[in-house]
């Protein structure tokens, strides 16, 4: 007796299609699982026999074998419990096969028959659309992860004597009702209007968005940093469609989507405290998580007191900051997570904060020297714009004028992003800051005047090839600014200033 159903597996944020097989033959009574599973897939054994039980159900005494195809990629988590129990049942005659055609089984299954919540059902859903799949079953607890636009029928079972029941036709469960996704945008309490002062920050802030630079501020405590940061989601342009979906399936896949709540539809801030690893920061471990920045999948990486954090956690952003994605190999397997974000970092001046006030400040220049050595010039390199950020006055604090919003900011920003998306067209650059060399040539060509303003301002300056292109990338964002197509010498002279990167010392270098 044979009998399959197919069910869904997560690699990275992507899914593809598990057929799981279920043979019941003459023999010595054993139950097998195959087809390279992991330690989680092959406990289900207990799980399914059990539930089977509990059900009402009679477990066969025979010689039972299910395989999961195919059989060359690693499986894990829990969600192939519910396939495993439907393809047995199937096999023995317990269950009519007209509704199984073309439908997608997951689901995790209690001793006692419930099914339970699954992590990466998002994905698993989309894949069972694009594969034309009649129908899906999901476990209830996972209703509020499922985009129920397409015309896949999306069926919430609870317990394995539901599922059967309706397979069988002896009770009915209507589909979850159509309705196209919509965004549905909250309120962020964080808002540029309650930052008084700062107006050089401020535009700061503002040219890094319209381009999507990573920004450096320092500055001494209480000045304002982390609140600006927090500030930054806020003038990013809304999530649309397509990015929402991205964005909620990392979080599916790792299990940290709120409970009662659909799709992501805000700009994710992160801020990983200073004492995580390489892997927290990355992704990986024995399950292959995704890490700090692919949870800030096309948000904001806010990483506070930027020289505490290890090196290794710093040493490993510059793969991703260059190529958008992170690729994780481990020995159990291999997947894709992409990280497509805006770093923010933020530091003191100096081990005590207080540089260069010297009647507060004790740090010997050795010191100085020290703290601002954890931070390595290949990882600088990739820091377009950095901003020393000073404590307002108490006059800045207490002032009545009214600031600017961050939905006004927030319209600017979106105007000149359209700008870079129509220059550059089909070629997959959607930001200034993704420019390549090339890209620099044929988009940030300079005049005679401007190019010679630009030799003479880095004449004494020691600069590199990439600090030079980093230059050329944000005056290409402040003329957008400005509505200009020519880079002009008062772009380049904002863009030079953006650049100079604080190195502890009375001088500034880029």
């Amino acid at each position: 007796m044979f009998g399959y159903v197919l069910s869904g597996g997560v690699n990275g944020i992507d899914s593809y299609t598990v057929r799981v097989e279920a043979d019941v033959s003459e023999g010595m009574p054993v139950f097998e699982l195959v087809g390279y599973l992991g330690v989680e897939v092959r406990e289900a054994k207990e799980r399914v026999r059990t539930a089977i039980r509990n059900s009402g159900y009679q477990f066969p005494i025979k010689h039972v074998t299910i395989n999961l195809a195919p059989a060359d990629i690693r499986k894990s988590k829990t969600g192939y419990d519910l396939a495993m129990a439907i393809s047995l049942l199937l096999a023995v005659g317990r269950i009519k096969t007209e509704k199984t055609e073309k439908c997608l089984f997951i689901g995790e299954l209690t001793l006692n028959g419930e099914i339970k919540g699954v992590e990466g059902i998002l994905p698993v859903i989309l894949n069972a659309e694009k594969e034309g799949m009649k129908r899906c079953i999901i476990p209830c607890e996972n209703i509020p992860e499922v985009p129920m636009s397409s015309g896949t029928k999306i069926i919430a079972v609870s317990t394995l004597k539901e599922t059967v029941g309706y397979l069988n036709g002896d009770i009915e469960i209507a589909p979850l009702k159509k309705r196209e996704v919509g965004i549905v945008y909250e309120k962020n309490e964080n808002d540029f209007r309650y930052v008084n002062g700062q107006k050089i920050i401020r535009r700061g802030i503002e040219v890094a968005v319209c381009g999507m630079h990573n920004v450096l501020m320092v500055g001494p405590p209480g000045a304002g940093k982390t609140m600006i940061a927090k500030c930054i989601p806020t003038v990013m342009p809304k999530l649309n469609r397509e990015e929402s979906l991205e964005v909620s399936k990392i979080y599916s896949v790792a299990g940290k989507l709120a409970p009662g709540r659909g799709l992501i539809t805000e700009r994710p801030f992160v801020a990983p405290h200073h004492t995580i690893t390489d892997i927290g920061m990355i992704g990986g471990g024995s399950r292959l998580r995704p890490g700090a920045v692919s949870f800030a999948h096309r948000g904001v990486l806010f990483l506070d007191e930027f020289p505490e954090f290890a090196r290794a956690p710093l040493e490993a952003l510059r793969q991703p900051l260059e190529d958008g994605e992170v690729c994780i190999e481990r020995n159990n397997g291999s997947c894709i997570y992409p990280s497509v974000f805006m770093l923010v970092a933020a530091m003191n001046p100096c081990p005590c904060g207080m540089y260069p006030d010297r009647r507060r400040c004790n740090c010997s220049p050795a010191s100085i020297k020290r703290y601002m050595s954890r931070l390595s010039r290949p990882l600088l390199d990739r820091i377009d714009i950095c901003l020393n950020v000073n404590k307002p006055d108490f006059d800045e604090m207490f002032a009545e004028e009214e600031n600017e919003s961050s939905e006004d900011i927030r319209e600017r920003v979106e105007r000149v992003r359209y700008r870079q998306r129509k220059r550059y067209g089909d070629r997959g650059i959607l930001f200034n800051s993704e420019m390549s060399p090339e890209d620099i040539k044929n988009y940030c060509s300079l005049g005679d005047k401007e190019e010679e303003f630009l030799k003479s301002s880095l004449k004494n300056m020691d600069v590199s090839a990439r600090s030079c292109h980093k230059i050329l990338r944000v005056a290409r964002t402040v003329a957008d600014m400005s509505d200009s197509e020519d880079i002009t010498v008062r772009a380049l002279t904002e863009a030079i200033h953006l650049n100079r990167m604080y190195d502890g010392s009375a001088k500034a270098d880029i």
